[in-house]
C-alpha cells in the first residue's frame, strides 16, 4: 500500500499525485464531500484543465459535493484563474480546480478555492484535511440533494474584466504579431481568441486541447524552443509560453529569446507602476531582486511574502497592493482583475507595456538590471533541513536575513536563498548575481558550505 500512496501530496496548494498511485476517483469523491461540508454546503464551482483524467475526477468530485448538500456549477475546461474569478462572480461558497498545473501528464490534482476566489490558507487547508481524515461524513438526506448546473461563459466574463482593466484600445491600435505556446492545455481553447480581441495577429503552437503535452508542461525557457523559433520566423513582437492550466507565463522577446519567469512579473509590475498605480508591490521570497529594484525605482514600497500564491495574495490584501506575484514561476497577480496568478492578465499587461512604448520588447528588457539565477538542491529530510537553516542563519545574521520562509540575505556579490521544500524532502539553494560567472562562484561557495555542514551533522 505504501508504494501506491508515495506520490500523494497534501498542502495548501491542494492534493496532488500520480493518477492511480494514491490519487483515485474514490479519494476525489471523499475530498469533494469533505470540502462541501467544510464550506457549509452552498454553491461550488468545479472546473478542470485538458488532462484526459480530468473528466473522471470532475464526476467524482461532483458526487462528493452533492453528497454534502452542495449545488454544483460545472465550468468545464477553463483556466484556473477563470475558475477563481468565477467563484466570486457567481457568489459561490467555493470552488475546486482539477489540475496538476505544471506537473507531467500522469499527474492530476484538486485545488480548493474559498469564497473570496483565493486558494485556502495553510490553516484552512489543515482544517479541511482534518475533516477528511476523520472520515464517516454523513450523507445529506434525499430531500437535501441539489442540482448540477452548467456554468456557461465563465471565460468570457473573466476576459471582459481583463479588457476593462487595461487600455485595450491602445493595444488594438498597435496590431501586434504574437506567438503563443499553449502546451495543449486550456490556452488551446482560449488564448487565440483572447489575443485576437486585443487586435493581435496570432501564431499558435501546441494548440490541440487534449492534454497531450508535446513539451514539458512547465514553461521554462529551456522548454520553449519551438515558440522561440516561431517568434523569429513569423517576425513576432512577442511570444508567450503558458502552462496547462493557464496561471503561469514565460515571455519570449522579438528576437526569439526566452526570458526568465522573473521577467514576466517584472514587466507586469513595470507597466502597472508606470501607469500611475502608487504600489506597494508584493512578491514571494524566491522572486528576483529585479522586481524589487523596479518597484523602488518608482518610489514604491516592496514587500516579500512566503512562497505560495495564497501567501502573496494575503500580503497584498494586508498592505493594499494591487500588483505582485511569484517570479520563480512567472505568476502575475493583478488584484484589479482578481486575487490570483493569471497568464491571461499577464499577457494583456505586457502587450499594454509594448503599446505604451516606442521600443521593442528586447530593448525594454535590455534596460532592466542584469540578473543571473542559479540553483541546486540537497536531499535532506525536513528536520535536518531546519538544523542546517538554523546554523546558516546564525552564521549570516549580520546581514539582516529574512527567515519567515527559509533563509534569505544579501551579500555584496548577490542574493542567497535557502528553503526547505514544502512537498519533498529537499533543501534548495538559489543564488542571484548580476552575471552568470558571479552566480556560479556564489553557488559553489554556498553549496560547499552547506555540504560540509550536512556531513558534520550526520543523521541520528
Amino acid at each position: 500500500m505504501g508504494s501506491r500512496t508515495s506520490t500523494l501530496k497534501f498542502s495548501e496548494s491542494g492534493v496532488r499525485g500520480i493518477v492511480g498511485e494514491g490519487l483515485t476517483a474514490r479519494l476525489a469523491a471523499e475530498l469533494g464531500a469533505a470540502f462541501g461540508f467544510y464550506q457549509g454546503g452552498g454553491r461550488i464551482v468545479v472546473g478542470r484543465d485538458t488532462r484526459p483524467t480530468g473528466g473522471m475526477f470532475e464526476q467524482a468530485v461532483t458526487a462528493g459535493l452533492l453528497a454534502a448538500g452542495c449545488e454544483v456549477m460545472r465550468a468545464g475546461i477553463v483556466p484556473t484563474p477563470t475558475l477563481q474569478f468565477s467563484v466570486k462572480a457567481n457568489r459561490a461558497a467555493g470552488g475546486i480546480a482539477i489540475t496538476a498545473s505544471h506537473n507531467p501528464a500522469e499527474w492530476n490534482a484538486l485545488k480548493f478555492i474559498g469564497a473570496a476566489g483565493t486558494f485556502l490558507s495553510p490553516g484552512e487547508a489543515a482544517e479541511l484535511f482534518d475533516l477528511y481524515n476523520q472520515g464517516n461524513l454523513p450523507y445529506r438526506s434525499e430531500s437535501d440533494f441539489r442540482d448540477i448546473r452548467p456554468l456557461d461563459g465563465a471565460f468570457a466574463a473573466h476576459e471582459a474584466r481583463i479588457l476593462e482593466v487595461i487600455d485595450s484600445d491602445a493595444v488594438r491600435r498597435r496590431k501586434f504579431r504574437v506567438a503563443v505556446d499553449c502546451v495543449n492545455g486550456v490556452g488551446a481553447l482560449y488564448s487565440r481568441g483572447f489575443l485576437e480581441k486585443l487586435g493581435c495577429e496570432v501564431f499558435v503552437v501546441n494548440a490541440v486541447p487534449d492534454g497531450g503535452f508535446s513539451r514539458p508542461p512547465e514553461p521554462l525557457p529551456e522548454n520553449l524552443g519551438e515558440l522561440c523559433r516561431v517568434v523569429r520566423e513569423a517576425h513576432c513582437d512577442v511570444g508567450f509560453g503558458q502552462d496547462p492550466d493557464g496561471d503561469r507565463l514565460t515571455v519570449v522577446t522579438d528576437e526569439g529569446v526566452a526570458l526568465t519567469p522573473h521577467h514576466t512579473v517584472a514587466l507586469a509590475v513595470d507597466q502597472v507602476l508606470d501607469g500611475g498605480d502608487p504600489g506597494p508591490v508584493v512578491a514571494n521570497v524566491q522572486t528576483s531582486r529585479l522586481v524589487e529594484e523596479i518597484t523602488r525605482s518608482y518610489g514604491c514600497e516592496f514587500y516579500a511574502a512566503p512562497v505560495g500564491e495564497i501567501n502573496v495574495v494575503e500580503k497584498m490584501i494586508a498592505v493594499d497592493g494591487m500588483i505582485g506575484g511569484e517570479g520563480n514561476c512567472g505568476g502575475v497577480i493583478d488584484r484589479r482583475v482578481h486575487p490570483g496568478r493569471d497568464s491571461f492578465c499577464a499577457m494583456a499587461l505586457i502587450l499594454e507595456r509594448l503599446a505604451f512604448s516606442e521600443r521593442k520588447l528586447s530593448e525594454i528588457v535590455a534596460d532592466f538590471p542584469p540578473i543571473a539565477n542559479l540553483s541546486c538542491r540537497f536531499s535532506l529530510p525536513p528536520i535536518r533541513s531546519r538544523a542546517v537553516l538554523a546554523e546558516m542563519t546564525r552564521r549570516y545574521r549580520q546581514y539582516d536575513p529574512l527567515t519567515f520562509d527559509g533563509l534569505r540575505f544579501d551579500l555584496p556579490q548577490g542574493r542567497i536563498l535557502m528553503r526547505s521544500s514544502n512537498t519533498e524532502p529537499l533543501l534548495r539553494l538559489n543564488v542571484e548575481c548580476a552575471d552568470r560567472q558571479g552566480a556560479e562562484t556564489l553557488l559553489e561557495r554556498f553549496r560547499t558550505e552547506i555540504q560540509h555542514l550536512i556531513e558534520e551533522t550526520p543523521a541520528k
